[in-house]
């Protein structure tokens, strides 16, 4: 089934995608397949200039600080090497899947944003390449590894010229296990839908837990996220919370990626006021990451506070950035098997900032993405989101 129609964006705003683990044979219920045609090239590309392509309504604001200060955040989902099999990716060249060709890439896509802040998902090989790569280009970083025997993780590059990290928290989803009964009504497992390579590594892993009809066992996935409160370089020295994290898999476990988005909001909402008492302020929230949802979906209105399938209200109301600006991207995670955006960039109503660019992706007809990815453009089966923001004048 293919995912409604998204708004079309302006000729001067090219679309945007990004990427999770979703690989070759079948797609979940709202993605749609790419046609495979080989790929010939043999090395990864040096990518170009990325462009941040300015929004309609950032020209000179009324309301803006003194300075105009201005700040880049960036999210990629940069596929962890550990999750990198040619029975995985089968569409993709070999060579491009090799960790020395990989990390080269990834390294330079990272280092061409030029961002003050950026939130990765699936970051291995943290400690042994990517800590000391980007500390010699400026970046300091806080990381959090998955639980149990996961290699990777989601982490926070910063440049401390530009942001300094006033306090941090990691979120364990695990810690959900904690919060139910044993008489929670859980949905039954039901039948995976991924590629068949994700579904027998998934079934196995389910035989090691338990019973996947346990609520102990069922929320226990292993995924993490990291909270980060910064204080911008601008005059006023406005603070800034950041949110990063990669919620559950599987399309058919909407339960439990319901679940860490609400444990996600409600640890949100916590660390807001903590930093808002410490440091008596308002702070600007920023939610980024893989949220492995679609736009429609349970996760995603939830997240939006739709209200139209969700019987909760968040604890922190919250608005997409691209939903606001142009419509969700057609795409953020690319592959064969499964095509749609899984990918999100979530501000705080009320924050004191305003995004004045949107980083530009390939559209879906593009050369770069035919026959999926990863590739020898992209590195990663998801691409890059990202947005300039500006400081607004505090209220008087």
């Amino acid at each position: 089934m293919l995912l409604k129609p998204q708004a079309i964006w302006a000729a001067s705003l090219p679309l945007f995608l990004g990427r999770r683990l979703l690989p070759s044979s079948s797609p979940p219920p709202s993605g749609r397949r790419l046609p495979f045609r080989p790929i010939c090239k043999r090395r990864m590309s040096a990518q170009a200039e990325p462009r941040f392509a300015p929004l309609p309504t950032a020209q000179s604001e009324p309301d803006a600080g003194a300075d105009g200060y201005q700040f880049r955040l960036v999210s990629y989902n940069i596929l962890a090497q550990v999750y990198v099999k040619s029975a995985f990716f089968p569409h993709s060249p070999s060579a491009s899947l090799k960790w020395k060709a990989r990390s080269k890439a990834v390294l330079t896509e990272l280092k061409s944003f030029n961002a003050d802040l950026m939130c990765i998902q699936e970051l291995d090989e943290y400690e042994t390449f990517y800590r000391k790569n980007m500390e010699s280009t400026g970046y300091s970083s806080i990381y959090v590894q998955r639980s149990g025997d996961k290699r990777d993780g989601c982490g926070i590059f910063y440049k401390p010229k530009s942001v300094e990290l006033l306090q941090k928290e990691v979120i364990h989803y695990n810690d959900l296990v904690e919060t139910c009964h044993l008489n929670d009504n859980v949905i039954s497992a039901p039948s995976n839908n991924s590629s068949p390579s994700e579904e027998s590594s998934g079934k196995e892993d389910n035989k090691k837990r338990g019973d996947p009809n346990d609520p102990r066992v069922r929320l226990k996935r292993d995924c993490v996220g990291l909270l980060a409160a910064f204080k911008l370089g601008d005059p006023c020295e406005h603070i800034l919370i950041v949110a990063n994290t990669h919620i559950y898999w599987d399309p058919e476990w909407i339960d439990v990626k319901l679940a860490q988005a609400k444990y996600l909001l409600s640890k949100v909402s916590e660390f807001e006021k903590i930093i808002a008492n410490k440091f008596t302020c308002k702070p600007s929230v920023i939610i980024a990451g893989d949220f492995n949802s679609t736009p429609g979906d349970k996760v995603y209105n939830y997240l939006v506070s739709a209200g139209s399938e969700s019987t909760d209200e968040a604890l922190i109301k919250l608005r997409s950035l691209y939903a606001e600006n142009g419509g969700e991207p057609e795409f953020t995670n690319c592959t064969p098997g499964f095509t749609g955006t899984l990918d999100y960039i979530f501000l705080s109503e009320g924050g004191s900032i305003k995004p004045t660019s949107l980083l530009r992706i390939p559209r879906g007809g593009s050369p770069d993405v035919e026959g999926g990815l990863p590739n020898f453009h992209h590195p990663s089966e998801h691409l890059p989101i990202g947005a300039g923001f500006q400081v607004l004048r505090a209220s008087a």
